[in-house]
């Protein structure tokens, strides 16, 4: 049976549309790109997918985005996964990587074979309407630009503990604009209370299939009051109101999230990974 691999094009939107569909729980984030940007790149910033064909049938696809700066798996057999990898070895210089455990490892063994610099084991966390628990905060609102004083540092406390990094200190403007440009699209919902905002939480990838959340933080000083679980359930009502189902990714490490997460109805799925090697 004759094995290509090829970057894809609008002739093949149908098809990897349909690969990715397959199992969209863990091709939510894939299915969100595809949706808002489509197959090929119309702007400044590069990405491409690219397939493995299998007698011309498409098997597997790998996102490359800004010429290696995030490269996502689809959930496909890791074999597969690293049929693609191989063959982008000698022109891709991967820098990070998130998704199903065993398709990054098939990369990173192919493109990145030396220790990353930061290296995150991850559950994937899904919920549908069905499964929610009785948990709601009114008080949640979509952030406005007036916020972004107190808004840019809640984000930043979120990378510093998650990532431990401060995207400040590396690109401050660079993630400002990140920032602003998550509320100008109403992707960003914050607590606020007597004044400040004491939560964040923002929806990192969305499509006909369901979303992805990401970024949920309190303030070091508002934890243990119950805000976390009472925001999420009331994000997850309203989005799943419109959508089929919605996604977390995990630190395996972060039990405390893992519970919120557990209480509002989310189930725990197949384990991800998470590699920055920059």
């Amino acid at each position: 049976m004759p094995v290509s691999v090829e970057q894809l094009g609008p002739q093949d939107a149908d098809a990897l549309r349909a690969l990715l569909s397959k199992d969209p729980v863990h091709n939510l984030y894939l299915l969100g790109l595809l949706e808002e940007f489509g197959i090929a790149a119309r702007g400044r910033v590069p990405f491409a997918f690219y397939g493995r064909f299998d007698d011309q049938q498409l098997t597997a696809a790998v996102f490359v985005g800004g010429d290696g700066g995030l490269v996502v798996p689809s959930a496909s057999d890791a074999s597969a996964t690293s049929v693609i990898a191989d063959a982008l070895a000698s022109t891709l210089r991967l820098r990070a990587t998130v998704g199903d455990k065993s398709s990054v490892d098939a990369l990173l063994r192919s493109l990145s074979p030396g220790k990353p610099r930061l290296s995150r084991t991850q559950r994937l966390f899904a919920v549908s309407a069905d499964d929610l628990g009785p948990f709601t905060n009114p008080l949640l609102r979509l952030a406005r630009e007036e916020d972004l004083p107190k808004l840019v540092p809640l984000a930043q406390g979120y990378v510093r503990e998650a990532l431990e990094r401060d995207p400040l200190s590396e690109d401050p403007l660079g993630y400002e604009a990140r920032v602003i440009q998550r509320v100008r699209q109403r992707r960003t919902y914050v607590l606020e209370e007597n004044n400040a905002l004491v939560l964040k939480l923002d929806i990192g990838s969305r499509s006909q299939y369901g979303a992805e959340l990401e970024g949920l933080y309190t303030l070091p000083s508002e934890r243990g009051k119950g805000h976390a679980t009472l925001c999420l359930g009331q994000i997850s009502r309203h989005l799943l109101s419109s959508l089929p189902r919605l996604t977390m990714r995990i630190d395996e490490r972060d039990e405390s999230t893992a519970r919120i997460a557990r209480k509002v109805g989310y189930l725990a799925g197949r384990t991800w990974r998470m590699v920055l090697v920059e």
